[in-house]
């Protein structure tokens, strides 16, 4: 599917916030793990999140849906021995490393998979540390595909969260089921952080008893099983960045309902760059609303903990008066595409002044041009570019449906305000 930007002037438009995808994930894996049947309200039905769901039911787990909602009867993390099983993921990095260590508990040989791209993108630090609990585990090359065999048997164990912090996630949201305590210990502050803290969030929200102290030692009551319960998923923070963009860019109001202030979700940190750039964000009760009537200001920023709203802000960047730095993003190679590298190469296609180091992207001022877009299959590239074209109206977004991974609904959304028009 192609998509073509419209020429747009300043907006007033209202918006409900799609679903949490990690909220998503994580809550269809915890509620598969807990003792008795959950029910997920107001899921996010997406390729990723649903590619979990269909992977869960091939590992045992029952799972129906109806009325847009997910019932899911818990197993209470036991599982009868079975043939062995092997699962395509297709580019869900996140239900891939998280059901690695699921699959542990599962008292079958399990194989994961992806495509051409997830079989490049690392797991070999997941491997290594989930090895050491009880785990006989293989990915050649450290990368996927997966073969997991052996238990989770618990105890003392290490890894690197330099790459991801899905690694951590897929080891604690499992560890509730170890046969003892699960002691995990981080040599250096991992990256974002904040999924992290999503992680704990949720696991504590079905009863796992859970310590964190400072992102570097976590420890793990095998005795605190989960419970099930019915989970309403809040709004995704990620996704509302395309929104408010719109906004930041064509001058004018966007409010965005289904948002909590108090979520734990890191990409909640976009609001407050749009503020330093000099946009108005107002907080109401399960809404935001952003509004930008004057210039916008370039800024410097660490966003290692709120890397799926990085895109957002190189997108609107040129549209302000000075230059804006984003460094804490070296490991945004290993996304669904090399995401710092497309997102150079796009915005200079589009003749604004771009450099690039080992962590930092910086962006110069500047009118993006018309421009034909690969967003390279990457779902966060293909909706950012989206937002450079609504001044100059001559952007073209070509495979623009890989927006079905996160955000299925986006180009509607966008078509019904007359901010778009699908060419095929």
């Amino acid at each position: 599917m192609r998509v073509r930007t419209l020429k747009t002037g300043p907006v007033d438009l209202i918006f409900d916030a799609p679903a949490s995808k990690s909220y998503t994930h994580r809550a269809l894996i915890i509620a598969s793990l807990a003792t008795g049947d959950s029910v997920l309200t107001r899921p996010l039905f997406a390729e990723d999140t649903l590619l979990t769901l269909k992977s869960l039911r091939r590992l045992g787990v029952r799972i129906s849906v109806k009325n847009e909602k997910f019932f899911i009867e818990g197993t209470g993390g036991i599982f009868p021995r079975k043939r062995p099983v092997k699962i395509n993921l297709d580019n869900n990095g996140t239900g891939l490393r998280l059901l690695t260590a699921f699959s542990l508990l599962t008292k079958r040989p399990v194989t994961l998979t992806g495509n051409e791209r997830m079989q490049e993108r690392p797991i070999g630090p997941l491997v290594s540390g989930l090895n050491k609990i009880g785990g006989n585990i293989s990915a050649q090359n450290g990368t996927p595909p997966v073969h997991v065999s052996g238990k989770l048997s618990g105890g003392f164990t290490t890894l690197s969260g330099s790459v991801s912090s899905q690694f951590i996630s897929s080891i604690l949201i499992a560890s509730p089921c170890a046969e003892t305590d699960v002691e995990l210990e981080l040599p250096e502050l991992p990256v974002s952080a904040s999924y992290i803290d999503i992680t704990l969030d949720m696991m504590r929200s079905f009863g796992a008893n859970v310590k964190n102290d400072s992102y570097t030692h976590f420890s793990v009551d095998s005795r605190s099983k989960y419970s099930c319960r019915e989970y309403q998923i809040e709004g995704d923070f990620s996704s509302s960045s395309y929104l408010f963009a719109i906004a930041a860019v064509n001058g004018g109001s966007v409010t965005v309902n289904g948002l909590s202030k108090d979520s734990f979700q890191g990409d909640k940190k976009f609001l407050d760059i749009l503020e330093k750039m000099g946009c108005k964000v107002e907080y109401h009760e399960n809404k935001v609303r952003v509004t930008r009537d004057g210039p916008m200001t370039g800024v410097s920023v660490d966003m290692s903990k709120s890397p799926d709203t990085v895109q957002t802000v190189c997108a609107i960047a040129p549209f302000a008066d000075t230059e804006t730095t984003i460094s804490g993003i070296h490991h945004l190679k290993y996304k669904e595409s090399d995401r710092i590298k497309v997102m150079a190469k796009i915005l200079q296609s589009m003749e604004i002044e771009t450099r690039v180091t080992a962590d930092t992207i910086t962006i110069k001022p500047g009118k993006p041009g018309p421009a034909d877009i690969d967003p390279e299959g990457d779902h966060r590239t293909a909706m950012s570019s989206a937002v450079m074209g609504f001044i100059s109206g001559e952007v073209v977004i070509r495979s623009a449906e890989c927006v079905k991974k996160s955000f299925p609904d986006f180009w509607v959304l966008l078509e019904e305000r007359g901010l778009c028009q699908r060419l095929s």
